[in-house]
């Protein structure tokens, strides 16, 4: 059985500690005990660490050994227009469980009245949830949260190769999209698509548009089916 992997804020002097909730929960549900062995990340670098003291305050490890790990390529930004957050918050979790690296909320033309504006008083949560699929998951390094950005700046701004999903379908297939530059930059649409104008904005910005298929999916499906195209 696979160890588990918990993130821990830093690792000193080969020790490192969880405290709060995190404890709480190794020590009552968890019920860890000295002696027990988990892999452990400072989002830095993933290590062996066994448990020397274990209570609901905190959770203290001695690091046994240094593990090897590698980032996933390319890197994978995501700027997904903002949606519902019962639906955005499902799409940070399936999407941290494929390797995303960085996800950004993004204001487009048709993102509902208002959702923009909350989003601030939800990035904790959202982080939260990116570290709890992270443990889940076992992957090394957390996705970055972004702050909402507006269209027209993640048009001009985003790095790397600039992929834009297009529901008219313009385009080649995602699937046959060159992965070699790194980082990609994805830019999906929110319920409604996207307008005539954003589309001419990444035009003459350098986006790439590309097409899952035939079918209209539902912006947080689009999430998943194209991350599994990109890290397949």
């Amino acid at each position: 059985m696979a160890r588990r992997l918990f993130f821990v804020p830093d690792v000193e002097r080969g020790f490192a500690k969880l405290h709060g909730e995190e404890a709480k929960h190794l020590s009552r549900v968890l019920r860890v005990e000295p002696g027990h062995v988990y892999e452990l990340s400072d989002n830095t670098q993933k290590y062996l660490g066994k448990v020397i003291e274990a209570n609901k305050e905190s959770v203290r490890f001695e690091i046994l050994e240094t593990m090897p790990v590698e980032r996933e390529t390319p890197a994978i930004h995501l700027y997904v227009a903002i949606i519902k957050f019962e639906y955005f918050e499902w799409g940070i979790e399936k999407a941290t469980e494929l390797g995303v690296d960085r996800i950004v909320p993004v204001h487009a033309a048709r993102t509902e009245q208002g959702l923009d504006k909350a989003v601030a008083k939800r990035l904790e949560r959202w982080r939260r949830i990116a570290v709890e699929s992270s443990q889940q998951s076992r992957r090394a390094f957390l996705p970055e949260l972004g702050e909402c950005t507006r269209f027209a700046d993640v048009a001009a701004n985003a790095s790397g190769k600039r992929v834009i999903l297009d529901e008219t379908r313009q385009g080649q297939r995602l699937a046959a999209l060159d992965r070699a530059a790194d980082p990609i930059s994805l830019l999906i649409g929110p319920e409604g698509g996207w307008t005539d104008s954003e589309r001419a904005l990444a035009a003459a910005n350098g986006w790439i548009p590309a097409s899952l298929g035939p079918r209209i999916l539902r912006a947080e499906t689009a999430w998943l089916a194209a991350l599994a195209i990109l890290r397949s």
